[in-house]
């Protein structure tokens, strides 16, 4: 039988997900959820239904595992302990500092509900936390580093069009090559915030606004571009449709560290990603980390877990024998 899935949130991490369960045969889409109008909403998967957010507890069982495809900032905080009473969840949670609280929040609800959540799936949190995981594991006498992209920030774009006279806008954070090139070279370096990264932006203005202010305002930006150093491009809406639609992303983990009795030998971990969606990506490693929440709660498993928790042989449709055989 196939694991159903239900998409809560239809939009780029929504279908996303949609697409990821059309690669994966042991899993078909159930239900879109939405708090727009669902005749407004049109879908991919023939046979699927459509149906407004307020009634999803109908669906109870007829959904295996609900994803939630809202954002960290106000969506997940409230939806993932609400929906993880109902239903086993996956989310894709991402202020890292507040992951702590929104475990315990969660893990509460799945558990008094008898059901599976697993929370901040995807790159990173995710695929990145758990290959610094292994990593420091591996080598405990040594150093992590992660950089991000070159890509799309789609937060850091967001604080720009916010910004008074600002049309529209995209933000690159991009890895100092020389910051990244000294961490291959086995340099161990303490980097600060601006050594790591730089900022792009892509601005187009409304008529008539103060380009001055505007590249001011969006520098001196705390917490999104203050500690960074920052470059502005003003461009045409023509020019940002054509040259800056995507949303590519990617990043590198590195782990630099010794072994031997006096640390005489030196090595490097590395894990790199290079996407052409961001959203399509964590979407597919969502769509795994589904199959192990169905697999966990068939076992009679409830309460939260994270990336560190599951098996990786959770992940895959192949089952052990072929997992030994193959990929062993």
């Amino acid at each position: 039988m196939s694991i159903r899935i239900g998409i809560l949130g239809y939009g780029n991490l929504g279908r996303g997900v949609e697409c990821a369960v059309k690669q994966n045969p042991d899993m078909e889409v159930a239900a879109v959820f939405t708090r727009r109008n669902p005749e407004d909403i049109k879908i991919l998967t023939e046979g699927a239904a459509v149906c407004n957010i307020k009634d999803v507890s109908e669906w109870k069982d007829k959904i295996d595992v609900m994803i939630l495809c809202g954002g960290s900032a106000t969506d997940l905080p409230k939806q993932s302990p609400e929906f993880a009473e109902m239903f086993n969840i996956v989310d894709s949670f991402d202020t890292h500092a507040k992951i702590p609280q929104h475990f315990a929040n969660v893990d509460e609800a799945a558990k008094k509900g008898g059901n599976v959540a697993i929370i901040s799936v995807g790159w990173d949190p995710g695929m990145f936390s758990l290959n610094r995981m292994y990593a420091s594991a591996i080598l405990p006498e040594g150093k992590d580093y992660t950089f991000w992209g070159k890509g799309v920030s789609q937060g850091h774009s967001d604080a720009i069009r916010r910004i008074d006279g600002v049309r529209n806008a995209k933000q690159y954070t991009i890895p100092v090559e020389a910051a990244l090139e000294a961490v291959r070279n086995g340099e161990n370096p303490e980097l600060t915030t601006r050594q790591k990264h730089l900022r792009e932006c892509f601005v187009v203005l409304e008529d008539g606004a103060d380009a001055a202010r505007v590249e001011n305002e969006i520098k001196t930006m705390p917490n999104y571009f203050a500690d960074y150093d920052t470059t502005v491009h003003f461009i045409s809406e023509e020019e940002l449709e054509a040259n800056h639609s995507g949303i590519p992303h990617g990043g590198f983990v590195l782990r630099s560290g010794k072994t031997g009795w006096n640390g005489e030998n030196s090595h490097l971990i590395e894990y790199s990603l290079k996407l052409d969606s961001n959203p399509e990506f964590t979407s597919c490693v969502i769509a795994a980390y589904a199959r192990a929440a169905y697999r966990l709660s068939k076992e009679g498993q409830s309460g939260c877990k994270t990336v560190f928790d599951i098996a990786p042989a959770y992940l895959s449709a192949k089952d052990g024998a072929q997992l030994r055989a193959e990929m062993l």
